[in-house]
């Protein structure tokens, strides 16, 4: 199968790479075309404008990847994909949209004849190169097309598909929010660590976690590869940033009626992060950089 992707910032342009590697036909463009350059080094094809791309997957059913940032840069690359579109191409968003979005995107574009999927992307840079994990909501029939290709960049029982428009990413915004606790919780642990009158070498504490305990896991892992690189985050200021995806999973908490003191309180301890530094923080900054490559501010 070939399919366009649009948008090669550090989880596009693994995405590109992952594709090629399951021998998927990926054709790429960006808004810099330097980055175009750069994987046309790695044997993926690329093209200079959405135009272009979409003409280079022409004479079958068009399928167009958009991992481009939330909100209007997604209905922007829409208005410039639709004018070279034919009815029953398939337009799949993978990034971070509010799943509100989702549904009035999928309506606006049902009217025209094209389908519209939403698949939520976890698992960092490191998933989305070796294999992701994968959250798809939309119409039965489009899902099944593009199926065999998401399952094959998908991790090993890491591809599911949740139904309806939007579901996709109604998944992927509680996962999340359950990630911003959990995140906030291992920052917590090495601040009273660091707080408690033991030297303790962090390296070594997260290490340990890391393997066999009741708390291993990627977030573990990753919190140990940040201390390795500074065995006690000095160079690291402790401003951590809320993308929006916990707000949304508030919003629907409050809407439902649902308690979530913990996404609450995480999401509240970020906006105080602007604030005071505490080690916390710094952990937290840390593991985001980890795994999603995400911005941190250097002391």
């Amino acid at each position: 199968m070939k399919i366009g992707l649009i948008g090669l910032g550090k989880m596009g342009y693994a995405l590109a790479l992952n594709m090629r590697d399951k021998g998927v036909d990926v054709v790429v463009t960006n808004r810099s075309y330097e980055k175009v350059e750069e994987i046309a080094s790695e044997g993926v094809k690329g093209v200079r404008t959405v135009e272009d791309l979409a003409e280079a997957l022409s004479g079958e059913r068009r399928v167009i990847w958009l991992m481009v940032p939330a909100g209007d840069v997604v209905d922007q690359t829409i208005e410039k994909l639709l004018p070279h579109l034919d009815k029953g191409d398939i337009i799949i968003d993978g990034g971070n949209s509010n799943y509100k979005d989702t549904l009035k995107r999928h309506a606006y574009l049902k009217e025209k004849g094209i389908d519209f999927l939403d698949v939520g992307t976890s698992g960092g840079t490191y998933g989305a190169r070796n294999g992701a994990c994968l959250m798809a909501g939309g119409e039965a029939e489009p899902v099944a097309y593009v199926e065999s290709v998401l399952e094959s960049i998908s991790i090993e029982n890491g591809y599911g598909y949740f139904g309806a428009p939007g579901s996709g990413h109604y998944v992927k915004m509680i996962h999340n929010g359950i990630e911003y606790g959990m995140m906030q919780a291992i920052g917590e642990g090495f601040d009273i660590l660091k707080a408690s009158e033991f030297d303790l070498d962090f390296e070594k504490v997260s290490r340990v976690w890391s393997n066999g305990s009741i708390i291993e896991g990627l977030l573990m892992r990753l919190m140990h590869e940040a201390f390795k690189e500074s065995a006690d985050l000095s160079d690291i200021v402790g401003k951590v940033d809320a993308s929006g995806e916990a707000d949304w999973t508030l919003q629907e908490a409050i809407r439902l009626k649902v308690s979530a003191p913990v996404i609450s309180q995480s999401l509240f301890v970020r906006y105080k992060s602007k604030d005071e530094e505490r080690f916390s923080e710094k952990a937290v900054a840390a593991l985001r950089n980890q795994f999603g490559g995400h911005k941190v501010y250097k002391a």
